[in-house]
């Protein structure tokens, strides 16, 4: 029971703090060329789908002949849901936990419209993880990114000059299915259905694999190929943004935030458990995603493989320089990255 106090008070006294973390976020990757390498070099490596190909088979201990045969299989979309079984409110906002052991919990607030609102959710590991909630919204997802273990779930409202109140709190145990369940159903980030565009265009990218690894390489060259940064964005996004990944879709354009959650929804989408990860790449704000492997488990720092070795996947920088020799460098083995929060 200590160790529940102990969190709760985190949450309330670092509030202010975290929420300084979070605008950073969506103030445009934090400046992408920043001690990032020259976005504007031209050498291209070649598409290594075959390469992918080979590493995967190698892994499965079968061989491409025998992979070929049958497609890959994409299994049912796992959605959220907020049955109310489980559930913390007042008149003003409710925290549905029925389904902590999928790794997420539901959250809306229905209070004064006038609010500034967070959600704040700190695992165990005492890392906090603020959300903007919008009054009269929808009830929305949100991970248990630290996976099993307690939960302290604080839903605030802005009193004064970014102070913040708490209007209602819960602390909940979570006993996940998996390891990766808080990682393959849209939240708040990454945020898709059944119907989306982004979710289709996942499916007709998958035709013709039949491993994990190839659908990984199809989505990831395709954002890569079809994708560029949005300057404009990144110099007037505000506070709260949140991508939406079909409008990102058709445009083709965004930021690193966009490049991430567009990837995440695709691979969520074919039941691949991906991380939208956000962190720093060298001293610039960032956002990239990781993908969990049968054959691996989490890759965190190192899921593209090139033909010589796996690389981070990070979409916004290998797209904005057309796959250059120097920023694949600079890609490297993940040693530039710090991870800071997963989504």
């Amino acid at each position: 029971m200590k160790m529940k106090q102990n969190v709760r008070v985190a949450v309330l006294t670092v509030l202010e703090i975290s929420l300084t973390i979070f605008i950073g976020l969506f103030s445009g990757c934090g400046g992408l060329d920043n001690k990032a390498p020259d976005v504007g070099a031209t050498n291209t490596i070649k598409d290594n789908s075959n390469q992918i190909k080979a590493v995967d088979a190698k892994y499965s201990g079968r061989t491409n002949s025998e992979k070929t045969d049958a497609p890959y299989v994409i299994p049912p979309i796992l959605l959220p849901e907020a049955p109310g079984t489980a559930t913390t409110e007042n008149d003003k906002a409710i925290i549905d936990h029925s389904n902590t052991q999928d790794g997420y919990i539901m959250a809306q607030y229905y209070g004064n419209y006038d609010k500034n609102v967070r959600l704040v959710v700190t695992g165990s590991d005492g890392v906090e993880y603020v959300y903007v909630l919008t009054p009269g919204g929808m009830i929305e997802a949100f991970p248990l990114s630290a996976g099993g273990g307690t939960y302290v779930v604080g839903i605030f409202e802005e009193v004064e000059n970014k102070r913040y109140a708490l209007t209602i709190t819960t602390t909940v145990e979570a006993y996940l299915t998996n390891e990766f369940a808080p990682f393959v159903r849209p939240n708040q980030f990454v945020n898709f259905n059944l119907d989306s565009a982004t979710v289709k265009k996942a499916v007709e990218l998958a035709r013709g694999e039949s491993y994990r690894a190839g659908v990984i390489a199809a989505v990831y060259n395709y954002v890569v190929d079809n994708f560029t940064y949005d300057n404009e964005l990144a110099k007037t996004v505000k506070t709260g943004y949140l991508p939406n990944v079909d409008s990102v879709l058709e445009s083709g354009k965004g930021i690193c935030f966009d490049y991430a959650a567009v990837s995440a929804a695709m691979l969520r989408s074919l039941g691949i458990p991906t991380k939208l990860v956000t962190g720093y790449a060298a001293n610039a704000f960032h956002a990239w995603i990781s993908v969990y492997s049968e054959e691996e488990g989490w890759i965190n720092n190192a899921i593209f493989f090139d033909g010589d070795s796996w690389k981070l996947m990070d979409p916004t920088f290998a797209s904005g320089a057309k796959q250059s020799n120097q920023i694949m460098q600079f890609i490297g083995d993940g040693s530039n990255y710090t991870e800071k929060f997963q989504y």
